[in-house]
């Protein structure tokens, strides 16, 4: 039996999204039981040319959500990427997993050839389903992923690769 499309990307972002929940929450506690200002870490960067923390999550979000979108060729949810806090970043993890788990099956799978085009201010990219996937999408939403997850290590956060696995 082939993989279907879905089952590479849904599943594997709620996983993900699931994974990132429970490390920045184990990141918010270990903040507060050391008296740092959870403003410290939502604000880290791991270098001055990248983005932080509350970026990386919105930026995992958007990967999520907008490969839904435009492979189920549906509405992604508006998000005004106005988070500040642990909580809002929890609401906004929240509200992709929402969303991703409303998109029907059907609605993704067949899509492997499917045309898709990413507009970016400066260009953009056309795709067919399967390699806009496997070859923007996933490399994406791991890299912010891995991002948020590395700095909250970085600063100290006492999270694993167990915590960004996801437990398996």
């Amino acid at each position: 039996m082939a993989t279907e499309l879905y089952d590479l990307t849904v599943p594997v972002f709620l996983r993900g999204f699931r994974a990132m929940a429970a490390f920045l929450e184990k990141s918010r506690a270990w903040a507060d039981e050391n008296g740092i200002p959870h403003e410290e870490l939502l604000t880290a960067r791991l270098h001055e040319d990248m983005a932080p923390l509350i970026a990386q999550i919105q930026r995992v979000s958007d990967s999520a959500k907008f490969a839904i979108a435009r492979l189920g060729q549906v509405e992604a949810p508006a998000m005004a990427d106005t988070e500040a806090s642990f909580d809002d970043l929890q609401a906004r993890i929240a509200a992709t997993m929402d969303f991703l788990k409303s998109i029907p099956r059907d609605v993704i799978d067949g899509r492997e050839e499917a045309d898709v085009e990413v507009k970016t201010p400066s260009r953009s990219f056309h795709f067919k389903g399967l390699p806009y996937v496997t070859g923007f999408v996933m490399p994406n939403f791991y890299f912010h992923m891995t991002a948020a997850y590395a700095i909250l290590r970085h600063k100290g956060a006492p999270v694993g690769k167990m915590d960004y696995l996801g437990g398996i």
